[in-house]
């Protein structure tokens, strides 16, 4: 299959599909020829896109799912700095949720942005599970208390907490899920050693959006631990055989509004 088609007509040989194809298989354009990728290169492709949105004229498409191409619009996602900062700043981790569910529908559209995630060579190899129901929400949490009690008296550095998490659950506080009503995980392939960044590069991304589309969220670090290694959390999410769990977030409508933004450390930088 070719790799790149390109408009003859379009095509200004300027040379920067070249230039930032980051496997540098792209042959620039001669006096009488258009940039191509030999046969003999093509299988070293990781499907990135670069040569083709880096193309002023347009003139280049990568070959993968041509048809689906989507026009970005003008000015389409350019947002100020200042705008870019406030967003950001005013970000919290929600741990207060209305009972009101996030549609299935909202929440694919947030992954839909997420899997356009950065990830090694572009191998995109996360995927997801989203608890939608709050009774098996709960019903995780409460394993992940179960998974707190086989920690006791033992090396595990969380030892020594577990007993005042494990005392607030069974006083009728969710301190594990926050009441939350849904569960994201992201899941990997077992046995990549760098994939367990790229997830979560990609649970940042859905983070990060999330607010836009009115959804608070907070990492679950209690329930990712658990389900890194604890089988009945594993089978109770359907965890496929094969894959690992990576990371976890609880995520809802939060139930208050954010006024303001709070103060951090000052920033420290070393230049060199």
């Amino acid at each position: 299959m070719t790799t790149i088609l390109v408009d003859q007509d379009l095509c200004t040989r300027c040379g920067i599909c070249s230039v930032v194809c980051p496997m540098t298989i792209v042959e620039p354009a001669g006096e009488n020829t258009f940039p191509t990728v030999m046969d003999a290169k093509a299988g070293m492709c990781i499907q990135c896109g670069h040569c083709e949105v880096s193309c002023p004229s347009q003139a280049l498409l990568l070959n993968v799912r041509p048809d689906e191409k989507v026009p970005l619009p003008g000015g389409a996602g350019i947002i100020s700095p200042d705008d870019m900062a406030f967003y950001l700043r005013k970000r919290r981790s929600v741990r207060h949720f209305t009972n009101d569910p996030v549609p299935k529908k909202k929440i694919e559209q947030v992954l839909d942005i997420a899997r356009y995630a950065a990830s090694g060579g572009n191998g995109q190899p996360v995927q997801w599970i989203v608890v939608h129901d709050p009774k098996t929400v709960k019903k995780i949490a409460g394993l992940t208390i179960g998974w707190m009690k086989t920690l006791a008296n033992s090396p595990h550095p969380m030892s020594g907490y577990v007993p005042v998490l494990i005392g607030a659950w069974e006083s009728g506080h969710d301190v594990i899920c926050r009441n939350a009503p849904h569960l994201l995980f992201a899941h990997l392939p077992d046995g990549n050693p760098i994939a367990s960044v790229d997830a979560i590069i990609a649970l940042t991304h859905f983070d990060i959006a999330a607010p836009a589309f009115g959804i608070g969220t907070c990492w679950a670090g209690f329930v990712a631990m658990a389900a890194a290694s604890y089988k009945p959390i594993q089978q109770e999410i359907g965890l496929p055989a094969g894959r690992k769990c990576a990371y976890a977030m609880m995520f809802g409508t939060p139930r208050y509004t954010v006024y303001g933004i709070p103060r951090r450390k000052p920033l420290e930088v070393t230049w060199r």
